[in-house]
């Protein structure tokens, strides 16, 4: 009889440290359940209307160097492709402007100016490139402006 209530002694204070236990879990569980999900869903925002710039370069044909007039175009294409990227490097980064105006006695004596453009394009395509008249050749550009945009911001 002794071993009988020595033995329900024992096991009550067990029992109800085990029943604690079970409450902190479902606890535990209950806040787990309340945090927010750590994988972020996916964003469902739509992507901006594309914002684009064009430029276009022109170039000489007869002022190009080469021996053969394809030679000529070859390279008029490409002095095209260049300065219509150097169009919208300025479309995009800007122009540096320097100038410089002298006046004497009120009469105009030089009016000077310089222009410098500086910077990286990237994501632009060539829309067009085509003859234009008879010696001149010329190539349309586009850039994505939201594009340049996200390349500034992921940098």
């Amino acid at each position: 009889m002794i071993k009988k209530s020595l033995a329900v002694l024992i096991l009550l204070p067990i029992l109800s440290l085990l029943q604690g236990c079970e409450t902190v879990t479902e606890s535990a569980v209950k806040v787990a359940e309340a945090l927010p999900d750590i994988n972020f869903p996916p964003s469902t925002e739509e992507a901006p209307e594309p914002n684009w710039v064009r430029a276009t370069g022109y170039a000489p044909i007869s002022l190009q160097p080469g021996e053969t007039q394809q030679h000529k175009v070859l390279m008029a294409m490409r002095a095209s492709k260049l300065r219509a990227y150097q169009e919208l490097a300025g479309v995009v980064h800007g122009q540096y402007l320097f100038g410089t105006t002298t006046v004497q006695d009120m009469v105009l004596q030089s009016d000077q100016f310089k222009t410098a453009i500086s910077g990286i394009v990237r994501g632009a395509r060539v829309v067009k490139s085509y003859p234009v008249q008879e010696d001149t050749y010329a190539t349309i550009l586009e850039v994505d402006m939201n594009q340049v945009q996200r390349a500034w911001v992921s940098k």
